[in-house]
């Protein structure tokens, strides 16, 4: 029997960024990168531990904003121009830095290799559909795929039981449509919880959440195991909460792994760098200056200015990924040894979540990390042994009946991040519309009548170019508007916009975002009231924010 058990847990999620209404948009390059630099090389590893006989049991939560992205056709194509004009870059610089700056020729050559394979497993191995690789991945035992709050919405400041039901049931949906299977586990938006959500999360079928450290911790009564095992809420939904000790190793930019100096700086990149003739056929048609992901230094050191960082080696930087994955191991054993001995016996269960954009796209090395880290786990020892939440829940073992403690993570560990001085005027504009929402849903979702329209719209009709229209497809118009309404709401309610604008990062697109969601929730709900519909406007809307397409509005009516 193992002396321990490690679960690491990746959050795989961006917000809805999607344009069709321009050719090229700066913040869809969010996916672009991170595609690149993370699931990418993620999917590739996993694959390549597989075939090697390593079984890298890990729980990866991918967003349903993220799902819905990585399988959009426009968003597909526009990756596919990215990666081929990042590549054709790399060729340059491959040439340049052969004549120019032979110190930055190791790291050209590298970004030449790694991107012809990127492009590889992207249009030949999985024919530009990711979700299809992890879905692979988790039908062979590789990970566990988890879920998410529909958009990422902030449980705790939603505000009715229907709003944060169909936060739960449209997730769940989505990910039936993208896995063809029920998920286990969710992780909630921010590890943000409070007591009741376990409710809305056992009714859909899910059998556990990840939180923050003192949901545990604080929890009633004391947890026997610390975080060092699940919890069961009192209706029997398992919590697994955060290894503070192992965030800080990985997570800190001061004293953890990330901040070696020979892994590569993240500041620096040839966006910014190189001459700006020179770039402009790898530029947006503005030809403003961007991140191109082309990076030549290294850290170098914390306190060393941006112009005298050091040229990056990668063969330095993957020796220092494994020894960092060697030191990661050994310092797990001891924690195991330190925890068992606590606890009279009883084998401790470390789990370890992180957002899995540090790996690849902030830690360039990270996924070299996790190659290093699971093949030496099943090679060079056998202390600890790596699973999965719903391993351990499968293993029969005992879990202690606990009230979680509200929480989240972020700074002061609560609610801050998400509700302050910056962003606090958007949650009654959003509390508004959550309640209208079930209006709606309450008014026109009433059973069929007898000519098998709904009864409110056969009542009333819906007004289609100024002529009433109860017949089937007045009603499918009125059920579109609906639907349509319900995804404004939904992506009005994702907690990045609030993130970001607490960040100072990117204040006014995610303040333009947030507007637009309820600008546009707005104008549907006029249309409703009216009982006119515009059907140019509803299609306008409809093409750009397509997320969700099997949506059903009714998630929000209160007898759901």
């Amino acid at each position: 029997m193992a002396v321990g058990y490690f679960s690491l847990i990746l959050h795989a999620h961006l917000p809805f960024v999607r344009h069709p209404e321009y050719p090229e948009f700066l913040e869809e390059d969010w996916l672009f990168e991170a595609i690149t630099e993370v699931y990418l090389p993620l999917i590739f590893i996993f694959q390549s531990l597989y075939e090697a006989g390593v079984r890298p049991r890990l729980a990866m939560n991918i967003s349903p904003p993220l799902c819905e992205m990585l399988t959009d056709p426009l968003l597909q194509e526009r990756y596919t121009r990215h990666i081929e004009n990042l590549l054709d870059l790399a060729y340059k610089e491959l040439e340049r830095t052969s004549k120019e700056a032979p110190e930055f020729q190791p790291a050209a050559r590298m970004y030449v290799d790694s991107l012809t394979a990127s492009l590889h497993l992207w249009h030949d191995r999985y024919g530009h559909d990711l979700i299809k690789a992890f879905r692979e991945l988790q039908d062979e035992g590789v990970i566990e795929i988890i879920t998410c709050t529909a958009t990422h919405g902030f449980m705790p400041l939603i505000s009715t039981a229907e709003a944060r039901r169909a936060q739960i049931a449209v997730a769940v949906a989505n990910y039936k449509k993208h896995f063809g299977r029920q998920p286990r586990g969710i992780w909630l938006a921010e590890c943000a919880y409070e007591p009741g959500v376990e409710d809305l999360i056992k009714d859909h079928g899910i059998e556990y959440f990840i939180a923050d450290t003192h949901a545990i911790l604080y929890g009633d009564p004391r947890p026997r195991y610390g975080v060092h095992a699940p919890v069961a809420c009192p209706n029997g939904t398992a919590v697994f909460a955060r290894d503070v000790e192992t965030s800080q190793q990985v997570w800190s930019a001061e004293v953890g792994y990330p901040g070696n100096d020979v892994y590569r700086e993240f500041y620096r990149d040839i966006g910014w760098d190189a001459p700006l003739d020179y770039l402009k056929p790898h530029l947006h048609a503005d030809g403003e200056r961007r991140h191109l992901g082309l990076k030549y230094h290294r850290i170098t050191g914390r306190d060393v200015p941006q112009q005298l960082k050091q040229p990056y080696i990668p063969a330095l930087a993957r020796e220092r990924a494994a020894e960092d994955a060697s030191h990661f191991i050994s310092e797990r054993i001891k924690q195991a040894h330190i925890l068992r001995e606590t606890f009279d016996g009883h084998p401790p269960l470390v789990v370890s979540p992180y957002d899995a954009e540090l790996y690849g796209h902030w830690w360039f090395e990270g996924p070299q990390f996790i190659d290093f880290f699971f093949k030496k786990l099943h090679f060079d020892q056998n202390e600890i042994e790596a699973i999965t939440p719903s391993d351990f829940l499968d293993s029969g073992r005992p879990i202690q009946i606990q009230q979680p403690s509200a929480s989240s993570w972020g700074e002061a560990g609560y609610y801050k991040v998400w509700i302050n001085e910056q962003n606090s005027w958007m949650y009654p504009y959003q509390h508004d519309a959550e309640r209208k929402m079930t209006e709606f849903a309450d008014r026109f979702g009433s059973p069929p009548s007898e000519n098998g329209a709904p009864a409110a719209a056969s009542a009333s009709g819906v007004d289609v170019g100024g002529v009433a229209d109860a017949s089937a497809d007045g009603v499918v118009l009125w059920n579109r508007v609906l639907n349509q309404l319900a995804r404004e709401l939904l992506l009005a309610q994702s907690s990045d916009w609030a993130f970001q604008i607490y960040q100072g990062t990117t204040v006014q697109y995610s303040t333009r975002r947030f507007q637009a969601h309820i600008h546009r929730f707005g104008l549907l709900a006029e249309m409703l009231d009216s009982g006119s519909v515009d059907t140019e406007l509803l299609e306008a809307i409809e093409n750009r924010d397509n997320i969700f397409s099997e949506i059903d509005y009714t998630v929000f009516r209160i007898d759901q």
